[in-house]
């Protein structure tokens, strides 16, 4: 495994996962099936702000959760639909940050530097 502290690039954890998938006869599940699961994990991550930060505090019996767990699931099922549908994360992500960078630039007050 590699250094846990090293940053990675979103090419670097697709091709991760890539291999990490790529050892399995099944390789990726079909898209609306990685749709289910990616709604499930949402869920699961709702469910941990909820308990952490909302108004649903965890029953005396549950295990305590773990927030950046659940978020690194949503990354992981998301990178297999990317890649299972061929879309270079890297590339959509410029291009939704242009899209924001263009839409919103005048939609709230910035910042005094």
């Amino acid at each position: 495994m590699s250094d846990p502290a090293a940053e990675l690039t979103l090419s670097q954890v697709q091709k991760r996962v890539d291999d990490w998938i790529s050892q399995f006869e099944e390789g990726y599940w079909p898209p609306l099936a990685m749709l289910a699961r990616l709604s499930e994990e949402v869920g699961e991550l709702a469910r941990e702000l909820n308990h952490h930060y909302g108004h649903k505090p965890k029953k005396a019996d549950e295990p305590t959760g773990d927030i950046a767990l659940e978020v690194a699931d949503i990354l992981f099922v998301l990178t297999c639909l990317c890649n299972s549908l061929r879309i270079d994360m890297s590339h959509a992500f410029d291009r939704v940050l242009e899209k924001y960078t263009h839409r919103d630039s005048s939609r709230w007050k910035r910042r005094k530097m």
